[in-house]
């Protein structure tokens, strides 16, 4: 569909449903390709908890290594980091 600005501006309802079917729309200045409609990318509302649990299945992140029962003890952190005395 190739539509002037004049044109565009009137048949606005009909040129943005036929871009969003996929349609080409251009809109024309002078007689010059002036500027192209195209559809919007639909937005996936939020993050996707499923797909995240089942890639970190996948990936075995699902299971939590065992803790050390000394873990919550600021020593420990200490070892850990190479700060012992």
């Amino acid at each position: 569909m190739e539509l002037s600005i004049r044109e565009a501006k009137a048949r606005f309802s009909e040129a943005a449903s036929a871009a969003a079917r996929g349609e080409r729309v251009v809109v024309t200045k002078q007689g010059q390709p002036f500027i192209e409609w195209i559809p919007a990318k639909p937005v996936r509302p939020g993050f996707d908890w499923d797909k995240a649990k089942r890639v970190a299945k996948e990936l075995g992140l699902d299971r939590m290594p065992p803790l050390p029962d000394d873990f919550n003890d600021p020593a420990f952190s200490r070892r850990v980091l190479g700060l012992e005395d």
